[in-house]
Order: C-alpha cells, then structure tokens, then sequence
C-alpha cells in the first residue's frame, strides 16, 4: 500500500537558489524514509528571480508546484496560501532559511501516522539576542495567560496538520488579520508538542522585521484574546463603583465634619496637583480604551468588506 503523501509548503522570499539547495536536502531525507511528498513553493511577492528558480524546479521534478502571490503578504499568508493548493494528506510548512531541521519532519509524520492530527514543532532553546528572547518569552507568557490558545514555551510558528484540519482552514477560517498557528491551536485536537535543536550548520537570519513582528504580534493577540475588550468593562465597573463610594463619603463628610477640621474642604488647600493627576490618569486610561476598542473595531471593518487574504498570481 503506497504511503501517504506529505505537502511541504516552502516559503519562499528572494530565497534565489536555496530553493534547489533546500529541495535536494529534503528529498534526501524523506526518500530515505520512503515518505513521498510534494513540494509547494509559495513565493511571496520576490522581485528577483526567486520564482523563476521556482518555475524552473517544477519543470524538472513533477512533485514540485510553483506559485507567486501578487506582493508581500508575509509569511503567515503564504502558508493560507500555501494550504489551500496542496495536495497531501497531510502538510507542513517550512521557511527557506533551513532553520527547520529535515529530520524532525520524518519524526512529525511517523507521530502522525500514529493518529496525531497537529503537531506543534518548537524550538528547546533559542540563540537569539538576549532582547529579542526576553521579548519572545514575556509575549508568549502574556498569550498563554490572556488568550484561549496555548503555545509552548519559547512559542512556535509552524506546524504539521492532518487533511482534516487543512480542509477546516481551508473551509472555514477567513485568513485576515490572524495566523496559521493561532487559528491551529485554538482548534483544539491535542496538539502534541515536539522540541528541536536549530541545525549549528544554519546561519541564515530572519528577514523579519520589527514592523512586521508587531503587525503579527498584534494580530496574535487581538484574534486570540477578548481580554482587552472585556478589561474596558471591568475598568468601567471598578471606577464607577469607585466614584460612587468617594461621592456618598464626601456627602459623608460634609456633614458630620466642620469645614476648618478637614482639609478636602478647606479653602486654603487648592488641590491643583491632585487634580492635574486625576485628569492626566482618567484622560489616559480614556484614550487606551479608546485605542483597544479601535483594533478590535477596525479587524472588523476588514473582515465586513470581505476581501481576500491573499492573491496567488496565474501563471
């Protein structure tokens, strides 16, 4: 009986010629397991020759399949993308800069053919910048506490997924303003978490920019958690209920207290700093509700004009 085929979802961006250097290297290792598999280039948006080096490949191996976004969407968009072409059984995407090690996928397929439907690959320990990783980690413990998913420790961004859940993504979730991962892990299944070392021979850097990690860290956060939105009400709650009790306390105290024995109401006390720090306090606690309220508000504005997440160009 033949064996299952794997979709690996290259993401490709002005990758150039690690596309043959990382499908060589694949297939070497999944002949080896005698894993069959297809290999789905997703170039988003290159302006090298990234997907003619992509075209090119196809042409010569009938199990690779090219395709270019329109432009840039980032990496979590290719992957939509990426899903909702392939072929497989089952799927996992992989970034271009083999930071992935290969062998880990022929572990991931084997725990799936044992009936595992998501397996969530992560790193044991991580070489970045001391910043970047205390960065990592405190967002990644925020997300834990705050939201309905849950990520490993370090956190993760890629996965290898059973038809049935590729079919759910495909089918049901509307790729805008979230993520592949968060969307996988909030679906539930028992995901099984698989640590990896990063391969030493691997120097490639990530092309991620800072703009684009917060533009991603927002959409984690505000796709995967109602905590702000809910924090408003409590926060309304608690200063309305605060301001009720200061209001009955100085009624209160206006009466059963003479006016020269307490300083709220003594003329001689201005109050111009309690004031100025009461107002600065309110008028920012106002305009951080106000700016949750506005992410939230606008993720819904883009979903209502239902436009597309992304757009795979024709050949």
């Amino acid at each position: 009986m033949a064996q299952p085929i794997l979709s690996v979802i290259l993401l490709s961006y002005y990758s150039g010629n690690r596309i043959n250097t990382c499908y060589t290297r694949l297939r070497e290792v999944l002949d080896a397991a005698a894993i069959p598999f297809e290999l789905i280039v997703m170039d988003d948006g290159s302006k090298d020759e990234s997907y003619n080096t992509a075209l090119a490949l196809e042409a010569r191996h009938s199990n690779v399949h090219a395709y270019q976004l329109s432009r840039n969407y980032t990496s979590h968009y290719s992957i939509f993308a990426g899903l909702s072409v392939c072929n497989g059984a089952c799927a996992i995407p992989i970034p271009d800069d083999e930071q992935q090690p290969y062998d880990s996928i022929v572990q991931m397929y084997r725990l799936w053919e044992q009936g595992h439907k998501i397996i969530i690959p992560h790193r044991a320990q991580r070489d970045d910048p001391a910043l970047s990783k205390l960065f990592s980690r405190s967002f990644y413990k925020i997300m834990n506490n705050l939201s309905d998913v849950h990520f490993p420790e370090g956190g993760a961004d890629t996965f290898f997924i059973d038809r049935e859940i590729i079919d759910i993504i495909n089918q049901r979730i509307h790729p805008k303003n979230t993520s592949t991962i968060s969307e996988i892990l909030r679906l539930g299944y028992s995901p099984y978490f698989v640590p990896y070392n990063r391969p030493t021979g691997s120097n490639n850097k990530s092309r991620w920019s800072f703009k684009k990690k917060w533009k991603l860290a927002k959409d984690f956060f505000f796709s995967s958690s109602s905590f702000p939105i809910r924090f408003i009400t409590f926060c309304g709650v608690f200063f309305s209920v605060f301001a009720l009790l200061l209001v009955i306390a100085f009624i209160v105290l206006k009466l059963t207290v003479t006016e020269h024995s307490f300083f709220i109401f003594n003329e001689n006390v201005q109050g111009w700093t309690s004031l100025i720090i009461a107002i600065t306090f309110f008028s920012g606690l106002i305009l951080l509700s106000l700016g949750i309220l506005s992410e939230y508000i606008y993720r819904i504005y883009e979903e209502v004009k239902d436009r597309p997440g992304y757009l795979i160009k024709k050949k």
